[in-house]
Formats: C-alpha cells, structure tokens, sequence
C-alpha cells in the first residue's frame, strides 16, 4: 500500500433498529392504537413510551420533550377514537325500531321475553359473595356506600348488601349494590344517613332491666359488658342482676356505635357520690360490706410473774397475772410495771416490761406515737403512712 495515499473515511456503525427514529414514531403510534381499545393499558402504554424515547432515539432533548407531550395527545385522541366507535357498535347493536324511533311489530309477548330477567335479590349478603353470585348469573356488578358518608369500599368481605338496583330494560345487564359495614344498621333508603340506636339514660337501673332496654333498641347482647364501679370491687361471677348501673359509655343521647360498657354496683352500697374505692377497714382488700371478720393480726403478749395474757388488735382487753385491772383496751401484767397502747395493743410485764405490745407491722393503730414490738424483736411506732392514716412502722 502507498502511504501517500489516503485511507478511506470509516463507515460509523450502524445503530440498532431499536434505537432508530422509525422506531421512536412507532413507540408513539402504539399509544394511540391501545388507547382506542383500553384507557388504563394507553396510560401505561404512554408511560414507556415516554421512558424509552428519552434513552433510545438519537433525539435531542426538545424533541424527546415534544414527542413526550404529543403521546398525551395521541393517548387522547386513541381514547375518543375508541369511544366513537363503540357508541357506533351499540347503535348497530340496537333493533332497526329503536333507532329509527319507530314502534316495533313484535307482539308484546316477545318483547317481554327478549328483556333480560331482573337479578335475585342478594340484600343482607356480604358484599364479595353477592357480586360473585351476581357475576356467576351473567351480571356486571357495582357497588357503593349506602350511608350519607361516601366511604370507599377496600375490603367488600367486612361490607353487607343494603340495596341493589338493575336498570329496567338495561341490555347490559348491570346490577349495582349499595352496602353498610357489617354490624351498622341499613339507612332508610340508599345515601341516607345511618340510623343508629341512641343510648337511654340506664343510670340506677338494674343490669338486666339495662340490658333488656338495649336490646330492644337492637343492641347484641354480646355487645353489652359490664364491669364494677368501684375499683377494689368485683361483679359476682354470673349473678349481678340486681346490680345498679351507676355509669354509661356511651353518655346518653349518643349514637350506640360499638360496645355499651356499664358500671355497676352492689344495691347494698349504691353509688359513689365521691371517691372510686370501698371502705376496707383491714386493708385485705375485701369491702367492708362483703368481708364479715376482721383480718387483722391479733397480738398476743405473756406476763411475768402472775401469768400470761393477750389483747386483740380491735381494742379489746385482756388481764393476767396478780391483782391486775383492765379498762379502755389496755391491760397491765405482773402487777410491777405496765405500757398502754390503745388500737390493739397489749403490754407486758414482769420486771420492768418487754419495749411495748407485740404489733404487725402495716396494720392501723392509735394513738400517734404509741410503741411497741414486733414477733421478732423489732421496735415499732404508731405514726402516718402513705395514706395518711396510722399505722405501725419501724421507728
């Protein structure tokens, strides 16, 4: 080869078809053709479009941008094209009398046998099991909120049928359900608002007098709960009949949505006028109306000398020994020397006593300041707790 002579220009290489211009106009011309048969597919099909002409033609950008602004048009025109002709199809599809508005010849009797037949009624079936019933009988379904508030139906097992309508005559045949979330009461008529029961006033009536109003206003009775009142108190398993309902929820005059909760009471102690909580005079935490002994440790001391006796924490008396006396809940042992406590306490005796009566730490005591001993040894003292009444405590 000559060097002298020049090389020949170098042949680019070509560019995939798919890269090519023709290939970016058909890209374009697809969205229009699936829009005239299906808007959602033309959307979807707009949407590649529009990705792939940005990276495969050798377009500049105000190309791709004016390519991408004609698929919305061409997505628009597919679309309209598609709805003529069907309005075209359905106007062929109509008898030759109808579109020329004149009456038909056929007997009455074939008329009513080419109409479609009206749809079983499906009300008070749940949502999904009537438009699969309604779809198995050759019907295409709707549906919508039956209420007033216009909610979205997401899952149609949770919905029941309220109403269902077929247009008269319709060729299409299409039936459409209006429907309530299951447990709400159907409205009056189809948008109308939701008529739920209003809650009574049940305040000192008895639980199953309350619960025989609720269910006439067609409350489920599993929907009725009952709890106590009070907080250190609770309902006799299954026999709080006679039980006074002394709180509501929902208050009355409120519409009965959910679950009715009542707050009962004994009829012995009715209800709270302040305070949420029963007298428990031993703090066992039993009511004072329901707890028929006292459950406080009784104290037991022994004397010196004369004997042995014991004072019981209610402030009771006991004596021993020689030529002791008694009086006000206190007792002296031994005759030599004696230590007074009052609210159950004792004392011991027997040269010089024992560090006061032998008390259960916690329990109530009187007077402030009284002392005495606990089983092992430890010293107490009567004085406030955290309630604020006396108890005994180390001190």
């Amino acid at each position: 080869m000559n060097p002298y002579t020049p090389a020949p220009p170098r042949t680019p290489p070509a560019r995939p078809w798919w890269k090519t211009t023709p290939a970016g106009l058909g890209l374009l011309a697809a969205v229009a053709l699936i829009g005239a048969f299906s808007l959602p597919l033309g959307f979807l099909a707009m949407v590649a479009a529009v990705v792939l002409l940005w990276f495969l033609p050798p377009w500049r950008w105000f190309a791709k941008l004016g390519a991408s602004v004609g698929a919305f048009f061409l997505l628009g025109i597919g679309s309209g094209v598609g709805g003529q002709l069907d309005d075209t199809a359905r106007t062929d599809a109509k008898p030759a009398s109808a579109r020329t508005h004149e009456p038909s010849t056929e007997p009455p009797s074939r008329q009513r046998r080419n109409e479609p037949s009206p749809p079983p009624s499906y009300r008070g079936k749940p949502l999904d099991q009537a438009e699969t019933a309604a779809r198995a009988a050759g019907y295409t379904t709707d549906r919508h909120d039956a209420s007033a508030e216009h909610r979205s139906i997401l899952v149609r097992s949770g919905w029941v049928v309220c109403f269902q309508n077929s247009p008269a005559g319709s060729a299409s045949r299409t039936v459409t359900f209006a429907a309530v979330k299951s447990g709400e009461p159907c409205p009056e008529k189809d948008g109308a608002r939701i008529p739920w029961p209003v809650m009574p006033d049940l305040t000192g009536r008895t639980w199953r007098a309350s619960v025989a109003e609720l269910t006439d206003l067609d409350v489920s009775e599993s929907a009725i709960q009952a709890e106590s009142h009070y907080m250190n108190d609770a309902l006799p398993a299954g026999d709080h009949d006679s039980w006074l309902v002394c709180e509501q929820d929902p208050a009355q005059g409120d519409d009965i949505t959910a679950e009715v909760t009542l707050g009962l009471a004994s009829p012995r102690v009715g209800c709270a006028t302040e305070g949420s909580y029963l007298r428990d005079k031993d703090d066992d935490g039993v009511p004072d109306y329901r707890d028929r002994t006292d459950d406080r440790v009784r104290s037991t001391t022994s004397g010196g000398g004369g004997g042995s006796g014991a004072a019981d924490a209610t402030g009771g008396s006991s004596t021993s020994g020689g030529g002791a006396s008694t009086s006000g809940g206190s007792s002296t042992t031994g005759g030599s020397s004696s230590a007074a406590a009052s609210g159950g306490s004792s004392s011991t005796g027997g040269g010089g006593g024992g560090g006061g009566p032998v008390v259960h730490p916690g329990s109530f005591c009187s007077p402030a300041g009284a002392r005495g001993v606990t089983r092992a040894g430890t010293s107490m003292v009567c004085g406030p707790g955290s309630d604020g009444r006396d108890r005994w405590h180390s001190g």
